[in-house]
Parts: structure tokens; sequence; C-alpha cells
């Protein structure tokens, strides 16, 4: 790269920091050119990536259906579908159910909660005059009514957007289907496109895979300890729609750290307008216990072989997914990391070379006896 005069003038630490440099900088701008063609193709991008988390989900249960009950890959195929198919419809109608139950008295304690705290501001220490709180709220119900024109170009583009989520989960579904009923074949298929370099290719996708299974399962069976336990405590508390918020939870717990502040925010706010504060407080103090504990005890036991990532590792990754993909990157940033740090080392080395078969000593040779 350098001249003979030129390295001689150059330190030598100075002329490595600049091959470096040359690379980082050539390596960023084609990270920056494959986001952009991401960036483009989201729809299809995010759908493929959340297809092949539950492909990563469901397949044990396509295994077994294939090895154990000898179904063939279609038919395995479908009834693992129909089976995620009822659990997701049974878990809707629960809570739709308890939702619709639950509502009036909801927005009866809601009432309540607020007129007590209407009282309060007004006789407790803070003693603000009706006045104000009148003026207060004349004011919000103005701010609602002067962006109602925005609400309802938002609630015309949402009507777009609905249509694009509802394409993408057809997609979702086709590319879910597919990956449980070909998905070696495809790979096989794949494959072939690297000609020599297959089996390091081979090697660093079955280490990816391997990854993305641990990851998803453990994630699964984390969030659902999770959801469960915080599900029964607000039961307990007798919060309304302790069904709907334990499903909440549940779904937070996929997005690390941001999601569980998000749920819980919401579940205490709605623990505080629909129950005494003294029970929001506890269940405050239940939730970060539980949080703690799945973090410390959970998380390194189930997700923890296979994901060793560092807290600002994670939370930087989910800002990167946040910024460039929303809910859904942020979603599926932390086990595409997490895919990229396991399977890049195994692209780097040779697969180890068979180890030569040891010659056998070949049995002695029966010695010929003479004839009489």
């Amino acid at each position: 790269m350098f001249s003979d005069r030129t390295a001689k003038l150059v330190p030598p630490l100075v002329a490595k920091a600049a091959a470096w440099s040359v690379c980082l900088i050539l390596v960023g701008v084609v990270v920056y050119f494959f986001a952009l063609i991401i960036a483009r193709l989201s729809f299809v991008a995010l759908p493929v990536a959340i297809a092949l988390l539950l492909t990563a989900l469901l397949y044990p249960l396509t295994r077994i259906l294939r090895a154990k009950a000898g179904l063939r890959p279609i038919y395995a195929t479908w009834a693992t579908m129909l089976v995620a198919l009822a659990i997701i419809v049974g878990t809707g109608w629960l809570v739709g159910a308890r939702a619709s139950e639950e509502l009036p008295r909801l927005s009866a304690q809601i009432t309540t909660t607020v007129t007590d705290v209407r009282d309060w501001l007004i006789t407790g220490p803070l003693h603000l005059r009706e006045e104000q709180l009148t003026q207060w709220a004349d004011q919000i119900t103005d701010l609602v009514t002067t962006q109602s024109q925005a609400l309802t170009s938002t609630a015309i583009a949402a009507g777009q957007v609905a249509i694009e989520v509802l394409a993408s989960i057809v997609l979702l579904l086709f590319v879910t289907f597919f990956l449980l009923k070909d998905g070696d074949r495809i790979w096989a298929w794949f494959l072939r496109a690297f000609g020599s370099m297959a089996p390091r290719v081979d090697r660093a996708g079955k280490t990816a895979w391997t990854t993305v299974s641990h990851y998803v399962q453990g994630t699964v069976a984390v969030a659902a300890v999770h959801g469960v336990v915080m599900g029964m405590v607000l039961y307990w508390l007798g919060v309304p729609l302790w069904a709907a918020l334990a499903v909440l939870i549940f779904l937070a717990s996929f997005i690390p750290i941001v999601g569980i502040f998000f749920a819980g925010t919401v579940a205490t706010l709605v623990t505080l307008g629909s129950v005494e504060p003294w029970k929001a407080l506890l269940f405050v103090i239940l939730l970060v216990v539980e949080q703690q504990l799945e973090n410390h005890v959970l998380q390194p036991l189930i997700v923890g072989r296979a994901l060793n990532f560092h807290p600002l590792a994670i939370i930087l990754v989910l800002a990167v997914g946040g910024v460039m993909g929303g809910i859904a990157g942020a979603a599926v940033a932390v086990p595409v990391a997490a895919v990229i740090y396991r399977a890049l080392p195994q692209l780097r080395h040779d697969p180890p070379m068979p180890l030569p078969a040891v010659p056998q000593p070949s049995p002695p040779a029966a010695k010929e006896e003479p004839a009489p």
C-alpha cells in the first residue's frame, strides 16, 4: 500500500491505523447501503424476519409430529399452524370476554378516582381553586378540538397502514408455512450458490439457527412466566382488565428493557385509577421484584446460554433497531445482532478436517503346511 520511502516516514502504528480506517470506511459504506435496501424493502424484510422467529418457535412441534407421529411434512405443518392459531384465537377470546365484562366497572372506578383527585386538589395541601381546574379541563378540551382535523387525517392514514399490516400478515403466514414444511430443502438449495464456500456458510447458518431457536424459545418461556405471574398479581389485587394487562406484559417482554417499562407503566396507571393507591404501590413493588428475579435467575438460565450480551449492547442494539424499523425493528434487533455475533466467527475459519483413518494391522498370514 505504501512505497519503501513512505513506509520509512510513516510510523508502523499510523500505517496500520490508516489501513484499518480504510477497511472500516468500506464496511460502513456497505452496511449503510445495505440498511437503505432493507429500509426500502421493509414491507418484505420485517415479515420475513418475524416469520423466521416464528419458525424457530414452532419448528420443534413440527419435528415431533414428523418424527414421533409419522405425519407427512405438509400435514405436520398444517397441524402446527392450526395449534398456533387456536392458541392465539383462544387468548384473544379470553381477553375480549373479560374486557367486555369489566370495562363498565373500570369506567365507573376511574370516574370516582378522578372525582376524588379533584376534591383532594381543592381541599388538600395544594389548595387549588375550582376555577383553575375548570380552566385546565377547558384547555385540554380545546386542544383536542383543534386537533380534530389532524386526528381525521391520522385515521385515514391508519386505514392505509391497516391494509399494509394485513398484507404483511398474509406474507408472514405464507413464509412461516413454507419454512416449516420445506426449510431443509430451501437451505440445501441456498447452499448450492456458494460453491466451495458452502461448508463455511452451512456451519455459520446452523450456528445462527441454533442461536435464534434458543433465543426465541427461551424468551417465550420467560415472557410467559412474567405474564402469568403479573396477571395473577393483578387478579389478586382486583384490577379490572387483568387478563388484557397480562397479555400486554407478555408481548412487551419480547422487547428487552424498554418493553417491560412501557407495559408496567400502563398496568400501574390502570391499577392506580381502578383500585386503592396502596394496591398500585404494592403492584409496582412486586413488579420490580419479579423483574429482578427474571433478570438474574430466569434470563441467565434460559436465554443466557444463547445470548450473552452486556445491557449496554442491548440498549444500543434496541436504539438502532427502533430507529430503523420502529417497534418491529426493536423486537428483532437483538436476535439479529446475536446471529451476526455468533455466525461471523464460523465464516472466518475452515471447517475442521476429518481425522485420517488409522491403518489397522493386517492379520498374520497362516503358514501353509507341507503336503504329506
